[in-house]
């Protein structure tokens, strides 16, 4: 399983140290995704990429049944390891939705991502409201706080913001809307990578003001103004990626 802020800390180019297992699932995972082994195509032989990954078999087939279970691949006797089609991906995997990170732009992926984080943040947000403890409030304020004071850093500015969000489902406490925090981590990532919209500077400035709105409607426990709040947040985000 990816660690959450993995996404963001690879935006500095600092990578996670990772295992020879992590290794090829990351590797044969975003090849996938990226295009380079194409829907359908059979991937190599066992012997093929244990040379290629530089891995043992027993690593390579538990990697393969890794990328199985997150519907990217299905072996099939005779004929091999296949590239499965996309409607059997785990788009709510936070690791498929990360090597879409480095795909080729797709506007229309992007738009059902930003559809799949309105439909489950306004209920997110509303019980937010609802169910904020005096310790949920000092938290976001903290990291809001840290958003504001992260500079031009990008993977400070990240990370602060995905803790913001971490927050709030966890404060919604439902942990199937918290299932989002994937999606939100790459709209973040792309958001903070692109300047369709505003200057990378003032796109930050803008999220810690807005952010720091919310937080004052979930303190007072506003849930409408929360909701709205929240939308205008995902509106930022979305104006800036396409």
């Amino acid at each position: 399983m990816i660690e959450t802020g993995s996404l963001i800390r690879s935006l500095s180019g600092r990578r996670a140290a990772r295992n020879f297992h992590t290794f090829v699932i990351n590797e044969i995972g975003q090849s996938i995704v990226t295009g380079r082994f194409p829907i359908g195509s059979v991937l190599a032989s066992d012997v093929v990429m244990m040379e290629t990954y530089g891995v043992s078999r027993t690593v390579l087939r538990e990697a393969l049944k890794t990328l199985e279970a997150k519907g990217l691949v299905e072996a099939r006797p005779k004929v091999g390891t296949r590239v499965s089609p996309r409607s059997r991906w785990n788009f709510f995997d936070p690791q498929v939705l990360a090597w879409h990170f480095d795909a080729p732009a797709d506007p229309q992926f992007y738009e059902s991502l930003f559809r799949a984080r309105a439909v489950l943040e306004a209920p997110m947000v509303a019980l937010a409201a609802r169910h904020r403890t005096a310790e949920h409030v000092r938290l976001l304020k903290y990291w809001c706080h840290q958003m504001e004071t992260a500079g031009d850093s990008i993977e400070q500015f990240g990370l602060a913001c995905l803790e913001v969000h971490g927050i709030i489902a966890d404060s919604a406490q439902d942990m199937l809307l918290r299932s989002v925090i994937g999606v939100v981590e790459l709209t973040l990532a792309l958001a903070l990578t692109r300047e369709m919209a505003l200057p990378a500077a003032d796109y930050r400035a803008q999220s810690v003001v807005l952010f720091g709105q919310v937080i004052a409607a979930i303190e007072a426990g506003n849930v409408d103004e929360t909701i709205a709040l929240f939308e205008q947040c995902r509106e930022l985000d979305r104006a800036q990626v396409f």
